[in-house]
Parts: C-alpha cells; structure tokens; sequence
C-alpha cells in the first residue's frame, strides 16, 4: 500500500520545497512564492530499481539525427538549421507576442509530409479553427483540446506523430498530484513526461511556456535545464516586429536571431532587418547606428540618447534595450576618459525599434549618441556607423569579425565606420565623431 501523500510548499520561482508555509523563499529569496501543493504517494517499492549493464562510450554507436525544415526560415535559423527529431523545444514569451500563430505556421508547412499534432489546453479546437483559416493552409494539422497529462500522452504513444506543439505546458495536469495546473510540481512532472515520450518515441516536440510579468519563464528553473532547446519571443505587442532568440540550443549556437513582422496574414519573416531597424535621420543629434553581430547575422541598429539637466540629487540613468549597468560605466567612462561631465545630467539611452542588444560591441555606439546628446551637435558623418568594447581606462577594445560589420554597414551607405582600428581610446573617438560639428557650431 502506498504512503499517503504529505503537503508541502514549493517556490513557484525556484522550485524549493519545504514541509511549511514561509514568507520568504530560503533559496531565491522571492517573497510570497511558497504555494501549497500535495507531494507525490510513495510506493513500497522505491528505490528498488534494476542493475543495468554499462556501456564504455567508445562502444557507443552515435548517428547524426538529420535535421529537417521547419517551413519557416527565421525559425530555422534560430534552432541551428532547422529541427531535431526527439527533441523538445520550449518556446516562451509575453501573451500576445505570437507564439501560438508561429508555431501554427510551422504545423502547417510541416504538416504536407509529415504527422503533426496540436494540443491545445487554452483555446477550443473551434478558436484554432479560426486562426488556422486566417493563416490558410493547416488543413492536415492534428489536433487534441485536453489537458490531462495522462491522455495526452497515452494520444502520442498511439498516434505516433512526428511533429507535436504542447501549448501551453503550464495548462496540463497530472491527476496523481493534488495541486493545481501551473504548479511546480505539475509542469515539472508534464516536462519530465514528455521529454521521456519524446526520446522514446522519436516524437519533436514544442512546448508553449508562460512568462513572468518580469519576463523571465514561468515556473521552475528545471524546465530550462530538461528541455533541448529554448527559445524566447522579444518585441512590443504594440509593434509589428518580433525578434524571436535562442536563450539554450544544445544543437546550435545560442547568437541566432529571427526577426519577424506581425500582419494580418500571421508572421513574416524579415529577411533584411538592417534596413528596418538602421533607418537614421541626418543631422539628428543624439543618434549614432552600431554594427552588431548576432550570431551570423550582422545587424545594424540606432541607438538613441536624451541628456537633459536634473532637478535630482542622483540623476537618472534610464536604458531601454541596452544593460542599465553598462549604460553607467559608460557614462563613467565619459566623464572620466573623454571629458564628456554628465555628473548633473539625466541620460536616457534607446534602441529604436525595441529590439534588445546585449553585446560589448555596442558601447561605442552608446557613447557616441550621449557624447551627441551632450554637447547638441550630430555626428560627422551623419548618420554615423560605429562598433567596439569600451574598456574602464578609456580604451577601444576590438569585437569579433570587425570586416562583416564594416560590409554591412558600406551596403547601406555608411563608408565611414568608427572602430577600434580608426580610433585607440574613446577621446579619440569622441573628437573624430563631432569635431566638425562642434566648429560649426562655434562658427554660428
């Protein structure tokens, strides 16, 4: 007879479990994130497992699993060149972003030659109806609106489909656990399961996730670490590009990028978003362009800054896209190595378009659209090209493949670059950008 279930209290944020109700979790810290849940039932023969053989890893016979299209090509390039079989992919993001139209999309390219599946926990089949006629061609797409784990699973052991979407994983339940859908127990016994089918069986599966309000993925940690892949989905709903990035690939490399464009036919992919996003005006102050790299990708983006005199004591340092931390070192770095005093100024740094870029090689471009802002003059050229790493002594530190940035920014007319070979130290830079400005102001 098994032992009847005990309660306990799992971290909605970290997955930490303890026998009480605490205010504060012990191992994230989060508050108010202990929710009540009934523990599994032990069975009298736990532990009781079979001896297997073991194998030395020379023995072991490894065949590359050919990779196949997804029918979406920005979605292939973010998984590495296309998807896995057995693997299980998460997908996450903010409600309304689109991952359900993507992965709808994907369905119905893949559904020509291959057996999908669509299971559905959040919407009737009649809603997806709806979508898939707006989007045409998912007549051949499978689909299953339930929510019990256990059905859901016995479906994909007896249909065998190559190709399965989970949306969203947090709606699915397992009836041997006492607490509510969404919980950690729930999505970690529903990631565990599946991933065990998925192997098993052959079977890609994409998982749905939800995010939290800070946009990290909702639920335990642990379902980042099970899962093969996973994906994040970036942009405003309010706009109509999406930036969709790998945050995990074990098959892949994790700098990918897929932009895409939200229209009334689902998503488009953009297949040159240097030209969406690096559109600048002349003579703007403010405003510089960086040559970025995602990936293999290179990417060009306007970095916008406001430099306003404030009423505060500590003034503001406000970025949108950009690391707020690194925003200070490189004001830090202004004031310091460039004579560019900010000590009274709010500074408010953007990358138009809400796209969000994480990489070193930006500083530059952020530096020279405050030092515009600054001193209210625009860069010369106009707009101006820019890429390189800002070091704490003032020096330029040079970025990966610094040819292909230069490339992309010539295409669009931008001959004239700014990088750590044009310019040793951010003075330098500082001087090269806005001198012709400043004397033209001084001459007005």
């Amino acid at each position: 007879m098994a032992k009847a279930a005990a309660v306990q209290f799992s971290c909605s944020e970290c997955g930490y479990a303890t026998g009480k109700w605490l205010g504060r979790c012990p191992s994230c810290g989060a508050w108010s994130t202990l929710l009540e849940e009934r523990a599994a039932s032990v069975s009298p023969n736990a532990g009781r497992g079979v001896s297997r053989p073991l194998l030395r890893l020379v023995d072991v016979e490894a065949t590359d699993a050919e990779r196949f299209p997804t029918g979406v090509p920005e979605l292939d390039r973010v998984l590495g060149g296309g998807l896995v079989p057995a693997s299980v992919v998460l997908v996450s993001g903010d409600p309304g972003i689109g991952k359900s139209t993507l992965l709808l999309m994907a369905l119905a390219a893949m559904s020509a030659d291959r057996k999908t599946l669509l299971v559905t926990g959040e919407e009737s089949a009649a809603q997806v109806k709806l979508r898939a006629d707006r989007l045409g061609g998912a007549q051949d797409v499978h689909i299953l609106a339930e929510t019990n784990l256990d059905d859901v699973c016995t479906t994909l052991e007896s249909e065998r489909p190559q190709i399965a979407v989970i949306d969203s994983v947090q709606t699915l339940y397992a009836p041997e656990l006492g607490s509510a859908p969404g919980s950690v127990a729930q999505v970690r016994e529903a990631a565990a399961r599946l991933l065990r089918l998925a192997k098993e069986h052959g079977i890609a599966v994409f998982l749905v996730g939800h995010v939290t309000k800070e946009g990290a993925i909702a639920g335990p940690r642990v379902l980042e670490h099970l899962v093969d892949c996973a994906l994040h989905f970036e942009g405003d709903r309010y706009r109509a590009h999406r930036v969709l990035r790998a945050v995990k690939n074990r098959f892949g490399s994790t700098n990918e990028l897929g932009v895409f464009e939200m229209t009334g036919d689902g998503l488009v992919g953009v297949a040159d978003p240097s030209e969406i996003f690096g559109r600048v005006d002349e003579d703007q102050p403010g405003s510089a362009v960086v040559c970025a790299l995602e990936g293999t990708r290179p990417l060009l983006l306007e970095i916008q800054a406001l430099v306003s005199p404030s009423d505060l004591a500590m003034p503001r340092r406000v970025a949108t896209g950009v690391d707020p931390k690194r925003l200070s070192m490189i004001v830090a770095v202004l004031g310091r190595h460039a004579g560019v005093a900010l000590g009274s100024a709010d500074v408010f740094v953007n990358v138009a378009g809400g796209v969000r870029i994480d990489e070193p090689g930006a500083d530059l471009a952020v530096a020279l659209a405050v030092a515009s802002a600054a001193r209210g003059v625009a860069t010369d050229p106009s707009p101006l090209a820019c890429f390189g790493e800002i070091g704490l002594t003032g020096e330029l530190r040079s970025v990966a493949h610094p040819d292909r940035r230069a490339q992309e920014a010539a295409k669009f007319g931008l001959a004239a670059v700014i990088s750590p070979a044009r310019a040793r130290t951010l003075r330098e830079a500082v001087q090269t950008a806005l001198s012709s400005g400043q004397r033209a102001q001084r001459a007005a």
